[in-house]
């Protein structure tokens, strides 16, 4: 993942912040939700694709039952990700790839992300995530899942 850091940035906090994202990264690889969830706080944010539109703090049950209805890895990969980290508070947005499989059959999408992070006692904690896709303004509301990100 390359990561661009802005307004001056700690190098240090950056790297940080790009181990969690990492290790988030990581847990929907191995298709485990406790792995995710243990880096967001417990009173999170999260506005991520499925419903409802915003909840408080980690779903373990949920995600785990989306992560189980794969058959294998879902692989996420960051493109454009930008990490502000100014004191104990840390910003990162750009663009998500999600890569799986299901009957065989490969399923993949670009989503948009931005996600705050807190540092606590016990590290680096997400405290916001939001995740959505664009949907297509032809009447039809269908999200738009065949995007693919402009070349830089």
């Amino acid at each position: 993942m390359t990561v661009a850091a802005t307004l001056k940035s700690p190098p240090a906090d950056v790297a940080e912040v790009q181990a969690v994202l990492d290790a988030i990264a990581r847990g929907h690889h191995d298709r485990d939700a406790r792995a995710i969830n243990r880096h967001f706080a417990p009173d999170a944010v999260v506005a991520d694709l499925a419903p409802p539109l915003l909840r408080r703090g980690p779903d373990s049950a949920v995600l785990q039952a989306w992560l189980d209805g794969w058959d294998g890895p879902v692989d996420t990969t960051y493109r454009d990700l930008a990490v502000t980290v100014s004191g104990d508070l840390a910003l990162c947005h750009g663009l998500v790839h999600t890569r799986t499989i299901r009957g065989g059959e490969e399923a993949a999408w670009w989503a948009r992300m931005t996600t705050a992070l807190a540092r606590t006692d016990e590290g680096w904690r997400v405290i916001h995530d939001h995740v959505s896709v664009p949907f297509h303004m032809d009447g039809s509301f269908r999200a738009a899942l065949d995007l693919e990100p402009e070349q830089a």
